[in-house]
């Protein structure tokens, strides 16, 4: 099992209030845990890309945010958590430049991560009027193959469908060396999971709460890779899963840690904004807020294997039940709250502790899967 790390760009109301200048210095220390991830062994860094969501994510130009990163870092492979491929959003065109160059600056370590939007408040945003949120299934469906179209072929053919069109062209630059980087669907329903499978993408699962979560997702992403007709130059069998990671020198630190970091709040706005993810019994109603995280509920959560906390022996343990369940990939959402000394020590001590003993491999996945295709 492989190792990541997803930032957001995570500027709550509280840390505003408190620092007039929060947002940048949140986007500031976001380069920084990629940065360190890189340096302490971690495989992959996903940057999201947002819109207009308040507070939960001011990381709306993540192609520029991963470019610095390109030039900042010297193995982590870059992804992103996503690019929004819909024509109203962003042109496919624009977007399959914009993975080229990635994939040119950062020397081939660049992941194509897409989807389709966060939910009624941003998809609206860009399509008023629409009453519907599937409806951009559609349309991210009409596009998602049209990338290594333009990627490898000398001239694009051209593309007319119902919602974009583009005559033939050549779209430079091309990905840099044989085939394109690695494609991936962030999917949020076990429906999701089998038709990124059967296109052959990489499944970002941002909707994996828990390890028991994993059976459903393995049983219907990976029957379906099997038989996949992948719409890219190879099929990228691979499965992330995200968790919250927090870990310190001792279990009684990192509980104190997640206890003061105000977890609760970053999960309620997750539900404010993701309306379109089926809401758990419990979860209240934007503006009212889950209660505050005791140290009760940080155990709980735990022992429920909702969150990944405590001393480095105890988060190998934790991580392992992840890869015993088939996870590819193990991706930690960071920051989540807490400071930006405890978050760089949480990098730092899984580096130092908990890949090695999984990650034995030096290869990433995916350039395994892109070399099989090159050659």
């Amino acid at each position: 099992m492989e190792f990541g790390l997803f930032v957001q760009g995570y500027v709550p109301r509280s840390r505003q209030e408190a620092d007039p200048e929060a947002e940048h210095h949140a986007l500031i220390e976001e380069t920084e845990y990629v940065i360190q991830a890189d340096r302490s062994g971690f495989k992959y860094a996903w940057a999201s890309e947002h819109h207009f969501l308040e507070e939960y994510s001011h990381l709306s130009a993540n192609d520029v945010f991963l470019g610095y990163l390109a030039h900042a870092t010297e193995r982590i492979h870059l992804g992103s958590g996503i690019f929004n491929p819909l024509p109203q959003v962003n042109h496919p065109v624009k977007v399959a430049e914009k993975v080229a160059m990635l994939d040119h600056l950062s020397g081939g370590r660049f992941e194509f991560g897409s989807g389709r939007g966060a939910g009624s408040h941003e998809i609206l945003g860009f399509l008023p009027g629409v009453t519907d949120m599937n409806h951009t299934k559609e349309i991210w469906e009409e596009t998602i193959a049209e990338f290594p179209k333009m990627w490898l072929q000398d001239e694009y053919q051209g593309f007319a469908g119902k919602h974009w069109s583009l005559p033939p062209r050549k779209v430079l630059p091309k990905p840099y060396g044989a085939s394109h980087p690695a494609m991936w669907y962030a999917a949020g329903s076990p429906s999701s999971y089998a038709m990124a499978g059967h296109k052959g993408l990489g499944v970002l699962g941002f909707s994996v709460q828990k390890v028991s979560d994993m059976e459903w997702v393995l049983d219907s992403y990976k029957n379906a890779v099997k038989e996949a007709e992948p719409v890219g130059g190879f099929v990228n069998d691979n499965v992330m899963v995200t968790s919250t990671a927090i870990c310190a020198e001792t279990h009684a630190k990192a509980v104190e840690i997640a206890v003061g970091g105000g977890l609760n709040y970053l999960q309620s706005l997750l539900f404010r904004y993701h309306d379109t993810f089926p809401r758990p019994e419990g979860i209240p109603e934007w503006p009212e807020l889950l209660p505050e995280y005791t140290e009760e509920i940080i155990e709980l959560l735990i022992a429920e294997e909702l969150m990944i906390c405590g001393d480095p022996d105890e988060v190998l343990q934790q991580c392992k039940r992840w890869e015993q369940a088939g996870a590819d990939q193990l991706s930690f959402g960071l920051p989540i709250g807490i400071g930006r000394e405890d978050t760089m020590n949480t990098i730092k001590l899984i580096g130092e502790h908990v890949i090695p003993k999984i990650d034995t491999d030096p290869v990433h996945r995916t350039t395994r899967f892109r070399q099989a295709a090159r050659d």
